[in-house]
């Protein structure tokens, strides 16, 4: 934790991810952070007390730069980067769809690159983040991503081939929550019921559902079947389910983002 560690574009994720990392035990003097605006660096130096910089004085001086930066806006930044980065660097890249081999071939050949998807979840520390090595990659160096990304929630190593479609699971992931708990906060107050009880009953079920999951150790076909009661109500909305093709949906859903993530390490942004 002595070493220095500069967070690039530092929107809300790069802010949990900062404020997760001094819970854990940084010290806010060897955190560094590049914005676009003064007055963002004004506020997280308020907030964390961390050190405001430019890309290139962060460049030079952390031992660890976390790429918090829009895809397309990735290569602009490398460029601005790269005359300032030593070899010796370790670069965490947080950008979706950017393989580690485009991040690479713009820096000093031997550059240690770790490609991590994390999630919105880190704003609450229960962020899931996908880490994959790149080239150069060590253990060490997935060790220390490890160590900064798990003061926000889970670390899951994975080959990097399998990124697009983690991005698409969990990278993407709460939206799809999120859309749910919407409809069915919608079906809720069609059935009669206010919004604010409607949303407190999907919320607080989500939670309780989602807890099982994770500890019961059950597979989630037996946690539904221990709700289904024969000829019950349960049955008969995933009926409804079933004949509105929900499943199939979400497969294609998932299959678009994963796609789109490929198009995003393409170049294309339309």
């Amino acid at each position: 934790m002595t070493q220095k560690v500069a967070v690039l574009g530092t929107g809300k994720i790069g802010e949990a991810l900062l404020s997760g990392m001094i819970r854990a035990g940084w010290a806010p003097a060897d955190l560094l952070v590049t914005t676009r605006r003064p007055e963002r660096a004004d506020e997280l130096r308020a907030r964390h007390g961390v050190s405001p910089v430019s890309n290139p004085e962060a460049a030079k001086t952390a031992d660890t730069l976390i790429l918090t930066v829009k895809p397309q806006d990735m290569g602009a930044l490398l460029d601005e980067l790269a005359p300032h980065i030593p070899a010796d660097r370790l670069i965490i890249s947080g950008a979706a769809g950017i393989p580690t081999s485009f991040i690479e071939e713009r820096l000093a050949a031997g550059t240690a690159v770790v490609r991590v998807m994390t999630n919105t979840p880190a704003l609450v520390d229960e962020a899931m983040s996908v880490i994959s090595a790149g080239s150069h990659a060590t253990a060490e160096h997935l060790a220390h991503a490890e160590e900064i990304f798990g003061a926000v929630g889970k670390t899951l190593r994975v080959p990097e081939s399998q990124q697009d479609a983690c991005t698409a699971l969990s990278g993407s992931g709460p939206a799809y929550f999120f859309y749910l708990v919407e409809a069915m906060t919608d079906a809720g107050i069609l059935l009669g019921l206010p919004r604010d009880k409607a949303h407190d009953l999907i919320v607080q079920s989500a939670i309780g559902a989602a807890t099982m999951l994770r500890d019961s150790g059950e597979h989630p076909v037996k946690l539904r079947e221990n709700v289904t009661s024969p000829a019950g109500t349960t049955i008969n909305a995933i009926r409804e389910l079933e004949n509105h093709g929900v499943r199939a949906a979400l497969i294609a859903a998932l299959e678009a983002a994963r796609d789109r993530s490929r198009e995003l390490a393409s170049g294309k942004k339309d």
